[in-house]
């Protein structure tokens, strides 16, 4: 019992319960007053005003709110139907029986239990009324000796199991609506604080603007871009004057930049309208952008860009240069005619090659198009290898070789130069220093496409960074800019070619990828 007053009760059971009490009441007054003219209790007149008055004494007992919190909320449905069960049977039997009419409020009983009940309840309900109704018409078959109809008293019994169940199987679709309801309402009130709070926080303006240029609404944002603290209510087209015609210039994705506002930011106004089936009126949504603050952030992140592309293009620089420089050295020194053309020749060649190569860093933004010829990748490769290893028989040993003389690669001349330099600069920085320690070597895969291999004999490149060593500005190198392999892999793309680290236990291994002709 402490259990079933403890718990707590559906209000909608609760307000079921009174409107319930409120109809036996009436009934009750009904039997009182007017019992003898609806000719009830013609048989037994007395017994049926005890049984009358009995029937309202016991509604006013249980209808009040201390009976549910003294018996407990079902327990007192189940004491109210069964009194009322009770007394409407002794009511019946002293009207004249079954044909009283007794049954079928019987029936509207069940039926109001039905909703205010709960589990099998119900049923046992519908099986007193039954067991009630049967006795009385047995009682008065053998007792006064009066034919029983037993086929419409049965009738009745299976129509008082049958009125409880619908009644209690839409009570529990109702309450299942109402679950459901409340439960949606709930999520609809947590989903539109969530999104008023999203709208609040944006750094966006938005405003509602009615069809007659009322704003119907607006987060704060939009008030503090337009200087002002408070814009609903107010003509939008009085706030600025550049919102006079913004539904017609400002419409679409792009919108219109504009100076508004009393501090005349740099703003970008986009508007779009409502829904046509949703918006009432005609509403639109008006999108205010500060692009004052997108400004300068650009701007930012140009010069930054700037800054490390100019370091970017020193150290890409670095290496030929110095080439020039230890050329130059070797061609003051040297006597031989041949030595000399050939020292002349890699001066000139590194020269143009660092006028290329600034061209190619500065194309990078602009994508221009590539000029693929099929290079002989022997001479080529060998040709960069001796650039790189111009400080002696020692350094050039450190490279290995091995490329088919026949092996082509359609790929620009001096996009492939820069690639070629980087892999292997790269490649020496990282190797042992011992002869072979960085091999280069070409062959064709599978797929007919022709593979340039660039590996090195080094710790290669942990696993957790592997993912990172094509990004712009990444770099594990103390002077280094991070701006190397990201060139190089734009080259190759550039020149319908990849460039991609393989996975290797030791030492890393890069491979250049591409068609043998144009």
């Amino acid at each position: 019992m402490a259990e079933s007053r403890g718990a707590e009760v559906d209000p909608s059971r609760q307000q079921s319960l009174r409107y319930f009490n409120l109809f036996r009441l009436i009934m009750s007054g009904i039997f009182i007053v007017a019992g003898r003219e609806l000719n009830l209790g013609s048989e037994h007149p007395s017994i049926y005003l005890v049984g009358s008055v009995c029937y309202l004494a016991s509604i006013l007992a249980l209808g009040f709110p201390d009976a549910a919190r003294f018996f407990g909320f079902n327990r007192l449905v189940t004491l109210q139907v069964v009194l009322d069960v009770i007394l409407l049977t002794v009511i019946m039997w002293a009207s004249g029986g079954f044909r009283s009419g007794m049954p079928v409020l019987m029936m509207i009983m069940l039926a109001g239990a039905g909703l205010v009940a709960e589990g099998r309840m119900v049923l046992f309900l519908a099986a007193v009324a039954t067991v009630a109704v049967l006795a009385e018409n047995g009682w008065r078959y053998i007792a006064d000796g009066t034919p029983g109809d037993f086929l419409q008293v049965g009738i009745t019994c299976v129509a008082f199991f049958g009125i409880a169940l619908v009644a209690r199987l839409l009570a529990q679709r109702a309450k299942y609506n109402a679950t459901l309801a409340q439960a949606r309402g709930e999520a609809l009130v947590s989903q539109q604080a969530v999104n008023e709070r999203i709208i609040r926080d944006m750094r966006d303006g938005v405003i509602v603007l009615g069809a007659d240029g009322v704003v119907r609404q607006a987060n704060p944002q939009a008030a503090a871009l337009l200087g002002l603290q408070r814009i609903e209510g107010l003509m939008l087209a009085d706030i600025d004057h550049g919102f006079a015609d913004c539904r017609e210039q400002c419409c679409g994705a792009d919108g219109r930049m504009m100076r508004l506002g009393a501090a005349r930011r740099l703003l970008r106004c986009r508007v779009m309208e409502a829904d046509t089936e949703a918006a009432v009126g005609g509403d639109a949504l008006v999108y205010i952008t500060d692009f004052e603050d997108i400004q300068r952030q650009m701007q930012q992140l140009k010069l930054a860009a700037l800054g490390r592309l100019t370091a970017s293009m020193a150290h890409e620089i670095r290496n030929p240069l110095s080439a020039v420089s230890q050329a130059a050295e070797l061609l003051q020194d040297e006597k031989r005619a041949d030595m000399q053309a050939r020292l002349a020749r890699i001066i000139n060649d590194n020269a143009s090659r660092i006028e290329r190569m600034i061209r190619d860093v500065l194309a990078l933004g602009r994508r221009e198009q590539a000029l693929p010829e099929a290079l002989p990748l022997a001479p080529f490769v060998a040709e960069v290898v001796d650039a790189q290893g111009l400080r002696g028989d020692a350094e050039c040993a450190v490279f290995d070789i091995d490329i088919d003389p026949a092996l082509t690669l359609a790929i620009d001349r001096a996009h492939l130069h820069q690639i070629l330099d980087n892999l292997l600069s790269n490649a020496r920085r990282y190797c042992t220093g011992k002869a072979g320690a960085v091999r280069v070597h070409g062959a064709i895969g599978e797929d007919g496409l022709v593979c340039l291999h660039v590996r090195d004999d080094g710790p290669g490149i942990e696993e957790a960074l592997r993912v990172q060593v094509f990004e712009p500005f990444f770099t594990t190198h103390a002077k280094g800019t991070g701006l190397g392999l990201y060139i190089a892999r734009e080259l190759a793309e550039a020149n319908d070619a990849t460039l991609e680290l393989r996975p290797e236990t030791s030492g890393a291994h890069f491979v250049l990828t591409g068609r043998s002709r144009p």
